[in-house]
């Protein structure tokens, strides 16, 4: 009598021309700054729910610095309108992101919610103006 076996197959396929072309014409990406915005706020949120120690605790866990984290996290420092702006940035449909991340840190390292609002309004006409081109 024969026991029936199971095998298992991993088979890796490269993505094809049609597939190539598809990417390229999708509507776009997320900006990094928004991404790296979000992810301060979820390691803030870590910290506060106790899930996470610290922001060294969250570079061990992330597998990054702690001074970069520190970076990121830094980020839930800018003001809540700017905040709103980063994160409802229209997608990178082609070339680079329209803002730095560290632009924004510059404007984070300022304490005062006002004197971040007109540094962020200096940067707005270059950012509508490369937000209109994609």
């Amino acid at each position: 009598m024969t026991t029936p076996t199971t095998a298992t197959l991993t088979i890796t396929l490269k993505q094809s021309g049609c597939a190539q072309e598809r990417s390229r014409t999708s509507p776009g990406r997320t900006p990094r700054v928004a991404r790296l915005l979000a992810l301060g706020h979820e390691i803030e949120r870590r910290v506060r729910s106790g899930e996470i120690e610290d922001l060294s605790h969250a570079a061990r866990v992330l597998g990054l610095t702690r001074a970069r984290v520190t970076q990121i996290a830094n980020l839930t420092l800018l003001c809540p309108t700017i905040q709103e702006e980063v994160l409802t940035m229209p997608p990178v449909t082609a070339g680079r992101d329209p803002i730095t991340e560290r632009a924004l840190r510059a404007i984070a390292a300022e304490a005062m919610w006002e004197r971040q609002r007109e540094l962020w309004d200096a940067l707005s006409p270059r950012l509508r103006s490369l937000a209109s081109l994609g």
